[in-house]
């Protein structure tokens, strides 16, 4: 018998992550996906799929619902999962999917499942989310998405959609409103409780903020970069209230995450590390302060946040409080280019 040298990976299992919500219109077209469903999981895929019919469907509520499976699949059975989910998209409504499946935390296979039909709000709602992402748009993105609510009350997407846009335009009481009611219809969507919280956080609340985003990172996951921005923004809320024990825990996380340069938090590290080395100040733990210093100088920029003479000061100012030599080097520097703290500190020692 001939060695076997390769691993098909049509033998292999890998973490799977599915969670979401596939929304129709009434109970009619429910029992109608409900049949269809259980046809094509024997007749198509042979009963090699990952959600059972009896525990994803909810006839009260006239939806398919996936709060959060995880488990080891092969890559067929995740295939056949998706592609089951797309084809009972067809007949919904409103709401979305997301699938992920990882090896060692690396994404192999992701899709985003939304309704595709010819239904007047879901035309709309892809109309109104495309007009979103269009500066200068918003009036379109307002009116699509109040149609799609119109053909649909129940459209949780939509409002959050929605709610976005008006955040943009800085009407915040409105966009409040809508991620209340985006919320109350469909609890599961992270991306609500986060745009609630960018509110709370330009009104200066910053327990309610703080409150938001705890949900936002328990309905979001770690595979998405939208969990590590809340981190980042949570950590912030905790050190305007003088919380450096959550703070430092927050960005503990966020600069231990490796991110690729196309991820919109690989920006953002700089920062992190920067204002993790502040908490660590406030912890008289120099040492590490000293080393995260070190790391965001070391990474790349590109954000406005900080500047690189402010990371130089607080550098010198933990070596210096290590009781090493060389620390004066960095606050010259950081005085040099107008750093006002470190101006301070040299005038003081004269």
């Amino acid at each position: 018998m001939a060695e076997l040298t390769v691993i098909d990976n049509y033998f292999m299992f890998f973490k799977t992550i599915i969670q979401g919500r596939l929304e129709f219109s009434n109970q009619k077209s429910f029992d109608k996906v409900l049949k269809m469903y259980q046809y094509r999981t024997e007749s198509y895929y042979k009963n090699d799929v990952l959600l059972e019919e009896e525990e994803i469907f909810n006839r009260d509520s006239s939806s398919l619902d996936v709060p959060r499976f995880v488990g080891q699949a092969s890559e067929k059975s995740w295939r056949n999962t998706v592609s089951l989910l797309g084809y009972c998209s067809q007949f919904a409504v409103a709401g979305s999917m997301k699938a992920w499946m990882t090896d060692n935390g690396t994404i192999m296979h992701y899709d985003e499942i939304e309704p595709e039909s010819d239904k007047a709000a879901v035309i709309q709602f892809k109309k109104g989310k495309k007009f979103s992402e269009e500066k200068g748009k918003e009036t379109e993105a307002i009116q699509a998405l109040s149609k799609a609510i119109e053909k649909h009350q129940g459209h949780a997407n939509a409002y959050e959609k929605r709610a976005r846009v008006l955040l943009q335009l800085k009407n915040y009481e409105e966009a409040l409103e809508d991620y209340g009611k985006s919320i109350n219809l469909d609890d599961s969507i992270p991306e609500a409780y986060y745009g609630r919280a960018e509110i709370y956080i330009r009104k200066g609340e910053w327990k309610k903020a703080i409150s938001d985003l705890e949900l936002a990172l328990k309905k979001a996951i770690a595979l998405q970069p939208m969990y590590w921005t809340c981190r980042m923004k949570k950590a912030d809320c905790h050190i305007r209230l003088g919380e450096w024990e959550q703070a430092s825990f927050d960005l503990k996380f966020f600069t231990n995450r490796p991110f690729k340069e196309d991820n919109p938090n690989y920006k953002k590290k700089a920062y992190g590390f920067f204002r993790y080395g502040q908490i660590l100040i406030e912890e008289e733990k120099y040492d590490e302060a000293y080393v995260a210093f070190c790391k965001g100088i070391d990474h790349d920029q590109g954000t406005n946040h900080i500047s690189m003479e402010e990371m130089f000061y607080y550098r010198g100012f933990s070596r210096m409080k290590m009781g090493k030599k060389g620390y004066m080097n960095d606050i010259k520097m950081a005085a040099a280019a107008g750093v006002k703290d470190a101006k301070s500190f040299l005038s003081e020692l004269k």
